[in-house]
């Protein structure tokens, strides 16, 4: 490639590009030296005696007077590409963009050097890219060569296979499986529909593989006009998951809302009162954690595609600088997160499936 041309893409992109000529280099010299002398460039680092190289994030060295956040948990929507179409989303499939595993890899390492212990890969859909081996592979670099506590995936689980239990199960804490319904005809209207394949019976085998590969099992539930009157005790008892987040439907100014949103999200809307009525009614339910608009809005961390942390205050998404380009610390003061707000959720919980005793 040309530099001229190189010069002309996107700084972003450019990296990308860099970065695969890059791991392509250190797989040449790997094969050209022995193992105990492994490659060294400067500004890298060794991740593992047997990973790629990847280059060193900036290293926070904190003081009692430091007040910059920390990125204790992360949701990392790598992809915007989804097989549903849930009339709600707010993640909606505007590019199709998805960084190279390698550079991915190399914002993951720069996360955890800032501090992060959990990890959370979503989307869109995780599972489409590459048929669950891209996240497969996060999944698997991030418990096995970062040792991060908590590995966990958001999935519709229209797409998850047995195989990819038996391949990467080991190295994932939790399993959360998107399900807003217990009536099939309920999960069409929302856009849950696929062909002849049932949300619920999949659910449930879901949960099967869980117990036979020692994954927690958990539920995320958007409440919304068209099922907000259910009541679901029974089934979600019965299918026991370590937690049910239950969120109410939040609207997004660009993703689905607004004139240049690919979704029409207020017909989905219900208010502050129905959702207290809908948690009030499964009150009983022991795993069960509302989260309420004004609880999600500000206390999540959200990485888009091109590992941008987003802003959500202004009702919608502003992205900052992106991380691979100016650092965690950097980009992470834009990305207006309400650690506070985080801890009063509960959003730190025992997260790791090594902690959670569970019976399989």
């Amino acid at each position: 490639m040309q530099l001229a041309v190189l010069y002309r893409l996107p700084l972003a992109v450019a990296r990308a590009v860099l970065a695969a000529l890059h791991g392509r280099l250190c797989a040449l010299c790997w094969s050209l030296q022995p193992l105990s002398r492994p490659l060294s460039l400067p500004g890298w680092r060794l991740v593992s005696a047997f990973s790629p190289v990847y280059p060193a994030g900036p290293r926070r060295e904190r003081d009692d007077d430091d007040e910059s956040l920390t990125p204790t948990s992360v949701n990392y929507h790598f992809t915007r590409q989804c097989n549903y179409k849930c009339g709600f989303c707010f993640h909606t499939a505007k590019t199709s963009f998805v960084l190279p595993l390698e550079e991915a890899k190399r914002g993951l390492a720069m996360l955890k050097e800032a501090g992060m212990e959990k990890i959370n890969f979503s989307g869109g859909e995780p599972f489409l890219q590459d048929r669950g081996e891209f996240v497969g592979k996060l999944v698997q670099f991030c418990k096995q060569d970062l040792k991060l506590p908590s590995v966990s995936i958001v999935s519709n689980g229209s797409l998850i296979r047995e195989r990819w239990f038996k391949k990467y199960g080991e190295y994932l804490d939790i399993l959360a499986i998107s399900c807003d319904s217990f009536d099939e005809n309920v999960n069409v209207l929302i856009g849950r529909g696929q062909g002849k394949k049932n949300h619920v019976e999949n659910l449930h085998k879901l949960r099967q593989w869980c117990r036979e590969y020692a994954v927690a099992f958990k539920i995320n539930s958007v409440i919304n006009r068209f099922n907000v009157e259910e009541d679901m005790n029974e089934q979600i008892k019965a299918l026991n998951p370590v937690r049910w987040k239950v969120f109410q439907c939040l609207l997004i100014e660009g993703e689905n809302s607004g004139e240049d949103a690919l979704r029409e999200a207020e017909r989905f809307v219900i208010s502050d009162e129905e959702f207290e009525q809908f948690l009030d009614r499964h009150r009983d339910v022991s795993c069960l954690v509302p989260e309420s608009n004004q609880k999600m809005r500000d206390s999540y961390l959200i990485l888009d595609e091109y590992m941008r942390f987003l802003n959500c205050r202004n009702g919608r998404k502003e992205p900052s600088k992106s991380i691979l380009d100016v650092g965690v610390e950097a980009a992470i003061k834009f990305s207006g997160f309400d650690e506070k707000m985080f801890l009063k959720r509960g959003g730190k919980y025992v997260w790791s499936k090594a902690d959670m005793k569970l019976d399989w």
